[in-house]
């Protein structure tokens, strides 16, 4: 194989700084070079990016539906038609998210993903599993079902992790519940990351937590403690202990409804955008015209509505997840957050990259990564996604000689 691409005229986001004018080169792809020069790259196809930004694709490692399907569906179409829709909005690589259910439909999820896995050719790349749940606190349940919420069982974790084929990455659990930290050191014993999710835990109950494994904050600030009180004493919650740790890495949905302005504006003032990734979140209404929905799957999953921008319970009683897509997100940051364009790219690209454990191959555009890259413009409206040296969506072709 000798695949050449080569995406020329744009202004190149790289952990440097933005190059203008400049020229990423792919080969077989990975990336070869990005350079401030129109490089020659002989029998290459060549993608103009009329001054638009080149940048690494967005990553998201929260993620459950989109365009009318959710991953709890178990079917190899849901899969592929998720990772269809989310790479047309910039979105290269995922984890595409399960939800609280019976163990067989865990499973079938699993098995899902396997066949889909090798099947995915126009989509974003699947980059392992994610298991949120079953093992949450019942009164922090958000839009979880309560029929199915459990503390950990040694049993049933481990023989989901033995059917899995090393294909979970990350698990999101309540660190208060009965046997959180024997399951915390056994995932991290399986490389998955143990996530904090749905809890009413303490401080303590967190410290103790992350010494047994659990480094990262599911969904920060949404179905997490803060400051309770007890009597006259007040004791720190989840929040607080997200920023009390230095090292706890956190993800935020940052669809401008979950978290307001103000919030948003503490989140990266005090953990950074080294430390907070932007997730979706999203739900099968994700890129349809919905009001309402399915949370999970269709046979037993939660009904849900869509208003004001969002998903929510027929009831209004707590957000359902969201619809956002990852180009929503990184407007959302820039535009009521308020931060620059580098920093925002950074917090879904390789701050979620870290946090996985893929930065040595995804999450910049750098010499030797995948060559994972999208094309948007100043309104972060997405022109081209390019997963792995391919065109898997471009939102016109022309095509005139080798330019495309």
């Amino acid at each position: 194989m000798n695949e050449r691409l080569k995406i020329y005229n744009g202004r190149v986001l790289t952990p440097g700084g933005i190059v203008q004018n400049g020229t990423v080169a792919v080969i077989n792809g990975r990336i070869e070079d990005v350079s401030k020069k129109n490089i020659d790259l002989p029998g290459a196809t060549e993608i103009d990016a009329r001054g638009n930004y080149i940048s690494p694709g967005f990553i998201d490692i929260h993620v459950h539906g989109g365009g009318g399907h959710d991953f709890m569906d178990g079917t190899v179409e849901a899969f592929l038609e998720i990772a269809k829709l989310h790479a047309s909005y910039g979105t290269t690589a995922m984890l595409p998210t399960t939800l609280t259910s019976v163990k067989q439909k865990l499973l079938r999820a699993l098995t899902s993903y396997e066949e889909a896995n090798a099947q995915n050719k126009m989509g974003a790349q699947f980059l392992g599993m994610h298991i949120e749940g079953p093992y949450i606190a019942m009164n922090q349940k958000g839009a979880q079902d309560p029929r199915f919420i459990r503390d950990p069982d040694k049993k049933e974790y481990e023989e989901i992790v033995s059917a899995s084929n090393n294909n979970i990455k990350r698990w999101s659990a309540a660190p208060e519940l009965k046997g959180a930290m024997e399951f915390g050191r056994y995932l991290r014993s399986k490389d998955i990351l143990p996530s904090i999710a749905h809890t009413d835990a303490t401080y303590k109950d967190v410290r103790e937590a992350f010494e047994n494994g659990y480094t990262h904050l599911t969904h920060f600030y949404s179905a997490m403690s803060g400051v309770t009180r007890v009597g006259c004493s007040r004791y720190a919650g989840v929040v607080e202990s997200g920023y009390l740790i230095d090292e706890m890495t956190v993800e935020i949905i940052a669809d401008g409804v979950h978290l307001p302005e103000p919030l948003l504006k503490l989140i990266y003032k005090i953990k950074g955008a080294e430390r907070t990734a932007l997730i979706t979140d999203a739900i099968r209404a994700t890129g349809t015209s919905a009001r309402e929905t399915i949370l999970g799957d269709l046979e037993n999953g939660i009904s849900a509505i869509i208003e004001d921008d969002v998903a929510k319970l027929p009831d209004r009683s707590c957000f359902a997840g969201s619809v956002a897509t990852a180009d929503r997100l990184v407007r959302t940051m820039i535009n009521i957050a308020g931060l620059p364009l580098s920093e925002a790219i950074r917090m879904i690209t390789s701050t979620p990259a870290a946090i996985i454990g893929v930065e040595d191959k995804k999450g910049s555009l750098s010499a030797g990564k995948d060559a994972d890259i999208i094309i948007f413009d100043d309104d972060i409206n997405i022109q081209t996604t390019i997963i792995k040296g391919k065109v898997v969506y471009s939102s016109h072709t022309e095509k005139n000689g080798s330019t495309v």
